[in-house]
């Protein structure tokens, strides 16, 4: 049950969040707010394919 919903969010993340990876952005100079996406989009990446 928390896999699928993991899977439900991770398709979630991947229609409403920007890729920073296409956009090549530098990790080093990425914002409080684009970290925090980064690491939410890991999270849930990682739960989802637990």
């Amino acid at each position: 049950m928390k896999k699928q919903v993991f899977k439900v969010i991770a398709k979630v993340n991947k229609v409403v969040f920007p890729s920073f990876t296409k956009k090549q952005l530098d990790i080093s100079k990425a914002s409080k707010f684009q970290l925090a996406i980064i690491g939410w989009r890991a999270f849930v990446t990682m739960n989802a394919i637990d």
